[in-house]
């Protein structure tokens, strides 16, 4: 494996060469990676390779090939309609883990749920395994299953659940999921009220206003999001104790996908056009042209910040204000959506 620092001002045979060792895959991984390319496999002859993304698999993907969106599709053997063209590919995750297994840097911070490989011999996938090791703890409140374990965890800090999902796994508090991190696995845990409906909308990484509009859909960041598989812990109230009900593995369908790109449209046309602030409140409360969660049943945009003063520079000033920044935002997936389409099936 040979790892070259990318520059696009320089010729090839002038690249930086920063990394250079061999790699073998370790056997539990081959397992994974074998059951990744039967999963691609099987739904190209079901005739759904229009529907494939990376979400689907763990370690190896199905990533999209094509110099632009319309050259990139292509007839499929089970189905009239074209899908893209794809090409198999090792996950991020997998790739920055090799880089630093070759480069030999700390692996204490990383805990792996399977120690032993031969036990993916014996169940179908790596999802059966974690899913196996939550079931005994399904109605039992947060408080049972840390008193269960022997531990004592703050239950107010913020690293509590992901604390308690790491005792479950087997793994040490602290720990990363060896396995989650080569999948680009986004673990999320979901606080739900009595009508199953999540606390709070689900928020992402903070974009910045100029690189959004620089970014094309297939390179953007909320494009891999929507992509991304995710695992989902769901705890819900029962009066004032969180009752662990379900966890799921999740990737979002290509048809969502495409519903979801809508918000995004908007959001570049807004900022491009500098059509930021609507309209200011008597008391200085502004409203945005930015998409609201009653637009798209999936996502939405507002403020993800310390304060109104926690800022990322615009591409171009507002129309209304002249404010050439604004307060820092992100995508957000709607608590409804979370609900009818993630928890409730």
């Amino acid at each position: 494996m040979v790892f070259y620092l990318h520059d696009n001002d320089l010729d090839l045979l002038d690249y930086n060469i920063r990394l250079v060792n061999d790699w073998q895959y370790p056997s539990e991984d081959l397992r994974i990676i074998k059951h990744d390319w039967e999963t691609i496999n099987k739904k190209i002859k079901d005739g759904k390779a229009h529907e494939l993304s990376e979400g689907d698999t763990f370690y190896l993907g199905a990533c999209t090939k094509g110099s632009t969106a319309l050259k990139s599709f292509r007839n499929q053997p089970f189905n009239e309609e074209k899908a893209k063209q794809r090409a198999y590919s090792l996950k991020q995750g997998y790739v920055n883990h090799i880089i630093a297994n070759i480069s030999q840097e700390e692996t204490e911070t990383y805990g792996k749920i399977i120690e032993r490989p031969e036990i993916l011999d014996a169940v179908q996938s790596i999802e059966e395994i974690v899913i196996s090791k939550f079931l005994p703890f399904y109605g039992k409140s947060a408080k049972e299953i840390e008193k269960y374990l022997g531990l004592e965890l703050n239950q107010k800090a913020k690293s509590y659940f992901a604390n308690l999902t790491n005792a479950i796994l087997g793994l040490k508090l602290g720990q990363k999921i060896e396995e989650f991190e080569k999948a680009d696995i986004q673990v999320k845990t979901i606080r739900l009220s009595e009508n199953n409906l999540p606390k709070e909308d689900i928020s992402f990484p903070t974009f910045e206003f100029q690189e959004l509009i620089k970014t094309d859909w297939e390179d953007s960041d909320f494009k891999n999001i929507l992509e991304s598989k995710f695992f989902f812990v769901f705890y819900q109230y029962e009066n004032d104790d969180l009752i662990l009900k379900k966890v799921r593995f999740w990737n979002m369908p290509q048809s969502d996908i495409s519903e979801a790109k809508i918000v995004w449209d908007k959001m570049i046309e807004a900022v491009s056009r500098g059509l930021i602030v609507r309209e200011v409140s008597d008391i200085g409360i502004r409203k945005t042209y930015f998409p609201k969660k009653t637009e798209n049943r999936i996502s939405h945009v507002r403020p993800h910040a310390r304060n109104a003063a926690d800022t990322f520079m615009l591409p171009i000033p507002d129309k209304l204000t002249k404010l050439t920044e604004y307060t820092k935002h992100c995508f957000w997936f709607n608590a409804s959506y979370v609900r009818d389409e993630i928890f409730m099936k």
